[in-house]
Order: C-alpha cells, then structure tokens, then sequence
C-alpha cells in the first residue's frame, strides 16, 4: 500500500498501485507544486464533470475502458475520445472534463495535479464521500503547499 509522506522524496511501482487500489480516490503523494492520485471508477459511473480553472491535470488509465469529453463549457464538450489501458489524458486549466467507464469491470486510474488538490494522504472510498469531503472542507490541499493567486474556485456540473 502507498503512504503520502510527501513533501519527501517518494518511489512507487505506480502501475501496480492503480491496479490494485479500489477507491474512487487516494492521495499517493503529495509535493509542494505536484500531486498523484489513484482513482477506480466502476462501470457505468465517471469521475464527475468539472473544470479547474487554475489546475493542469493528467490522467493515465491502466485497466479498463472510457469515454473521456472535454471542452470550453459544461454545455460544450466538443472533445470526445474513447481511452483504455495505456491511454493518457492531459486536461489544460479552465476546460471542462470527464470520463466515464465504459466498460464491465472498474476502470483504473491515476491522475498528476499541478496545483496540489487534494489533503495529504485522504482516501475517498466513493464519489460521494470525496464530494462530501470538499463540501466540508476536509479536503483542502495543505498549508505548504503552493497555491496559484486568488482565481476562480473549480466547477462542478
């Protein structure tokens, strides 16, 4: 099992973690400009619609398959690509995104975010428990880490 110890150095076999981990969200590690997450999406369900206005993000499946969208506007997804393992996913700031699986067994995941995102360490099992994290503020990305200026808050559909 990975352990966030970041802001430290940190080594994993990443492949073999995304494939193994079963939350819809875990913090694997976390820098001061950087983070990883390992996500699992079960079929017929996505990551959520929704738009960083001041994150880079990219994505990487390693099992399963799905349909990411992409686009300027929640009503104008006008990116659409089907991705399975190996695929890459590279989401510019502001642009609205998901990715839904399509397929029959959980589709895996990891996703580098630049700015942090997310608390050090938290482990979201489902969707909702990450939603219900951010409603609280539970899932704030820490006070050492580096945040961009006093921009636009993310959207979420």
């Amino acid at each position: 099992m990975v352990t966030d110890n970041g802001p430290q150095p940190n080594a994993f076999d990443i492949e073999s973690e995304t494939r193994a981990n079963d939350t819809y969200r875990t913090v694997a590690w976390t820098g001061k400009y950087l983070q990883v997450t390992l996500m699992s999406i079960p079929p017929g369900e996505s990551i959520g619609l929704e738009a960083h206005p001041e994150t880079d993000q990219f994505l990487r499946l390693d099992a399963g398959q799905g349909r990411c969208v992409m686009g300027p506007a929640e009503d104008d997804l006008n990116f659409t690509q089907d991705v399975s393992d190996g695929w890459s996913i590279q989401v510019p700031a502001g642009t609205w995104h998901d990715v839904t699986n399509t397929g029959e067994e959980p589709m895996r995941l990891y996703a580098v975010y630049a700015p942090t995102h997310h608390a050090k360490g938290i482990v979201q099992q489902t969707a909702d428990e990450a939603e219900a994290d951010e409603d609280s503020g539970k899932d704030e990305p820490p006070e050492w880490s580096v945040q961009p200026g006093e921009g636009e808050d993310d959207l979420k559909a």
